[in-house]
């Protein structure tokens, strides 16, 4: 539902239609859109929005003004109709990078822009089509299909307003307006981490998989398969492996610090799964760096057996117990005391969170993400049996069912202890004690510790990690939404004859929508398609139909009766295309091809440099260029190459 009031900008006497944020284009607010998508987004800037008295760059420009309910901020949404015949920059480098190379150049584009949050009251920049400061930006072809160039939440400027609402705003649009399909590419960071890699290892998929964008295309030749096989190793990954990998380093030290720490961290609303994976510790900490903060972390539940009875505590004595710390005194080793306690208070803490018997190599697993030197771990397993620690006494037996040794714990309060628990008799019966909590890990401590999960999955993995970074390019594709109406739909897939065929350098452009009323005769039909035609290319302004395949019937008979049904592909011929004209493909004019070592044929939107040889264009990583470095004056790609030596040797 819209509503009338004044113009907030002041910039406009009469008064302006204003629209919720989060329901804008929702199904039937404010209207219903049943046509293809160029008659549709006429329709839109018609109904839905009012033109600016000032174009952009000699653009027309019109606005829809949508305040978000929450706050009540009103934000403009600025439609701009760029015509491509007096652009600037007439092909379109997003189709090229997104394999859409052999699209024909559509007459017309609109970009749909809410500005960032101080340029609300402002008019368009004529720059404003290569800012990168938009909340949101958003590029629509004629024919249907598009680009979702840039969108920018709280952490990319927006002070108000979240970047999936607008993400919401820009699907609903699409929905609403029957776009065929829009391409992303996916480089967002945040924290020097590409977001593609740590949700993609967190959730299986980029973010914008929510919106049900898909993998479309990926860079350097990674396929699905590639990219999904690089996920499934990254995910898997127990954090024991990569301490293991990156053994001996910084990384490696600090991801014991990590993982020691966090999966000491209860949190009372969560379930108990421990974290063992990559994928466990990307998720918890992502959950945990949007918790509300809090003071104090609650107590992890007690794993520690019953206290045992008196009786039960002088006959363990009985039993040649001694305290860990005059064992070490009297052990002849190279370690120094302090350390061989300090590794004996480690296996009690693992023992006390676990809260059962432990194999010997549980009990060395454990400890070892926090002590790095094997030899002295083991070397205090070996002599920790029947020794107090602290609190806490350790034992040491053999499983008689299948004879391996076992470490358990019980409860041996030191006599400082007793003295405590005597004074404090009257309180015995509090099931919780007071104790000094710490606290709970602040945001940005949260965020260094994803970083360092990140690094070590990055160093540890590299091959498997470079798959995943280089799968940026997503896309989002919608049906004909053929079930709503009764209108019929078709897909006109231009023929061309055999004279424009052998001009034609690229693969056949996808089809066009023609939408016409279930009455409509078949006359009707290919009078739609050729105004569908000529409306949307630049090489078919002058094209005519001559004939059309997949309907049968005179144009006077009912298109339903000629056997075709509403969704089918319907084939059309004719003449007056214009196959001279420079604006053909949106790729451009030029005719190159790519046949790099990674596999690459298309152009991915990378770095490249051509074989002055043969003219084939490849990836300069590939080619063993650095990103800093510049492409030499003379480049010969491998085979060329091979055989500029071979012809120099036989000289």
């Amino acid at each position: 539902m819209a509503l009338v009031a004044a113009d907030p900008t002041g910039r406009r006497k009469a008064s302006a239609r204003i629209y919720g944020l989060r329901t804008f284009l929702d199904p039937g607010c404010p209207t219903d859109f049943y046509g293809a998508f160029r008659d549709n987004v006429r329709r839109f800037v018609r109904e839905c929005a009012d033109v600016e008295e000032r174009a952009t760059a000699g653009m027309p420009t019109w606005r829809t003004l949508l305040v978000d309910e929450q706050s009540g901020l009103v934000a403009p949404l600025y439609t701009v109709e760029e015509c491509v015949r007096r652009s600037p920059i007439p092909f379109c480098d997003y189709c090229r990078c997104s394999g859409w190379s052999h699209h024909l150049v559509s007459k017309r584009r609109y970009h749909l822009i809410i500005p960032a949050d101080g340029d609300w009251d402002k008019p368009l920049r004529p720059d404003a089509f290569f800012l990168r400061s938009h909340l949101l930006h958003g590029l629509l072809h004629c024919n249907g299909f598009g680009h979702l160039i840039l969108v920018n939440g709280r952490d990319g400027g927006s002070k108000f307003i979240s970047g999936r609402h607008f993400m919401d705003l820009f699907d609903r649009l699409c929905t609403a307006l029957r776009t065929r399909a829009v391409s992303v590419e996916d480089v967002s960071r945040k924290a020097f981490m590409d977001l593609r890699l740590l949700l993609g290892v967190a959730h299986g998929a980029s973010w914008f998989a929510r919106w049900g964008y898909h993998f479309f295309k990926g860079s350097y030749g990674v396929t699905q398969e590639a990219y999904d096989r690089a996920l499934r190793l990254l995910s898997s990954l127990r954090i024991e492996e990569l301490i293991v990998v990156l053994a001996n380093t910084s990384q490696s030290r600090e991801l014991r610090r990590v993982a020691f720490a966090y999966r000491n961290l209860h949190l009372p609303d969560r379930d108990t799964t421990p974290l063992v994976t990559v994928r466990d510790f990307v998720r918890f900490l992502l959950e945990l760096k949007h918790r509300p903060a809090a003071q104090t972390m609650p107590l992890p539940p007690s794993s520690s057996p019953a206290p045992l009875p008196r009786r039960a505590m002088k006959k363990a004595v009985r039993k040649g117990c001694r305290d860990f710390t005059k064992v070490a005194a009297e052990m002849q080793s190279r370690w120094p005391l302090r350390r061989l306690h300090s590794s004996a208070q480690v296996i009690v803490d693992a023992l006390k969170r676990h809260g059962r018997k432990m194999t010997r190599q549980e009990v060395r697993e454990a400890a070892r993400l926090t002590i790095g030197d094997t030899g002295l771990l083991d070397f205090v397993l070996k002599s920790l049996g029947d020794c107090i620690v602290g609190d806490h006494l350790v034992r040491r037996t053999s499983n008689p069912t299948s004879r391996v040794l076992e470490f358990s714990l019980e409860e041996f309060p030191s006599p400082a202890a007793a003295a405590a628990a005597a004074a404090a008799k009257t309180e015995q019966n509090e099931d919780v004690a007071v104790v000094a909590r710490p606290a709970w890990p602040g945001a940005l401590q949260v965020e260094r510790d994803l970083l360092t999960v990140y690094q070590s999955m990055l160093a540890a993995q590299p091959e498997a990690a470079g798959k995943v970074l280089d799968a940026k390019h997503w896309v989002k594709q919608w049906g004909l939404q053929d079930d709503v109406d009764d209108r019929l739909r078709f897909l006109v897939m231009w023929v061309p004859n055999q004279e424009e065929l052998e001009e034609l350098t690229r693969a056949l452009p996808p089809p066009e929508v023609v939408v016409v009323e279930a009455t409509a005769s078949v006359g009707e039909l290919r009078a739609e398609a050729e105004r569908a035609m000529r409306d949307t290319y630049c090489v078919m302004e002058g094209f005519r139909v001559e004939d059309m395949e997949g309907v049968e019937g005179k144009d006077w008979d009912p298109v339903l009766l000629g056997g075709a049904e509403s969704g089918a592909l319907v084939w059309v011929r004719g003449d007056g295309t214009d196959m001279d004209s420079v604006l053909r493909y949106e790729g451009g004019a030029d005719t190159w091809s790519v046949g790099c070592s990674c596999g690459a044929r298309d152009d991915d939107g990378e770095r490249m440099v051509a074989c002055d040889a043969c003219d084939v264009w490849h990836h300069t990583r590939c080619a063993g260029i650095g990103d800093g470095e510049p492409v030499p004056p003379l480049f010969f790609c491998a085979r060329c190459g091979r055989s500029v030596t071979a012809a120099g040797q036989m000289m």
